[in-house]
């Protein structure tokens, strides 16, 4: 039976083990979807040991830029994104693995934004900086908009949470939170950016999907803006992932 999974830590979190269990249930493949949940990335040759099915697998939070020193080869989004949450494995005739990473969040973001966009939207506060954000970044500059990160430290290119101002929550309309920061169970936590500022022109996107609706969201659409959460972007991404893995996308 072929092997996927997701490579993470924690994974108490993700739906991705039931959505594809269910897809392969639901469509009749010999398949199944585990959970690789390792706390030190140097563990990670040991599930392709232990996995000699292993066709391909996910890439969440911690390990998307991580992940990259072990592969083989990069897509070009996920090369010039620096940031990778799909691998595809395959067996060469010698035997030898490999490992190609691909970038599917872009994708995911993209497609899921897009129709949610105004023509006053120009600017976008990401907050954070991980590998998520990379990918983020990389979708709203396809779309046209200029773009900041938004960070806990003082880093060249981004602006810390301290310094964000009123001001600059209604020039970057769109603010979209791609940290764990009110992913379950830490429901009551949210980012730290001047909710009272907001208006009907934000547009406030989380890539979190559990709970269905963060406080983050309940903030801004308490001020009137427009919010939406991440499940759609995770279910266009595992879509990609699958073609990814059949070889449909090179």
């Amino acid at each position: 039976m072929d092997i996927y999974g997701l490579l993470g830590y924690p994974l108490g979190h993700s739906f991705s083990k039931s959505f594809f269990n269910e897809k392969f249930e639901g469509e009749c493949i010999q398949a199944e979807y585990k959970n690789f949940e390792i706390a030190d990335i140097d563990d990670f040759p040991e599930i392709l040991l232990g996995h000699r099915n292993l066709k391909g697998f996910n890439v969440t939070i911690p390990y998307k830029q991580k992940i990259i020193p072990f592969l083989d080869e990069l897509s070009e989004d996920a090369r010039e994104i620096g940031a990778v949450n799909v691998v595809r494995v395959t067996r060469r005739p010698n035997g030898k693995l490999h490992l190609k990473g691909f970038n599917a969040d872009n994708v995911g973001f993209r497609d899921s934004i897009a129709p949610l966009l105004h023509p006053h939207h120009k600017r976008a506060l990401i907050l954070g900086t991980g590998g998520a954000s990379k990918a983020i970044d990389f979708a709203l500059k396809k779309l046209g908009l200029e773009t900041i990160f938004v960070s806990r430290y003082q880093r060249p290119g981004t602006v810390s949470y301290g310094d964000l101002s009123a001001e600059a929550v209604k020039e970057y309309e769109v603010i979209v939170n791609c940290t764990p920061c009110g992913m379950y169970p830490h429901i009551n936590e949210c980012p730290d950016i001047p909710y009272e500022a907001l208006s009907s022109n934000n547009l406030l996107y989380d890539l979190i999907y559990n709970p269905d609706t963060t406080l983050f969201m309940r903030k801004g659409k308490a001020q009137g803006a427009q919010v939406k959460n991440g499940l759609e972007m995770l279910l266009l991404q595992a879509e990609a992932s699958w073609r990814i893995w059949q070889g449909e996308i090179k």
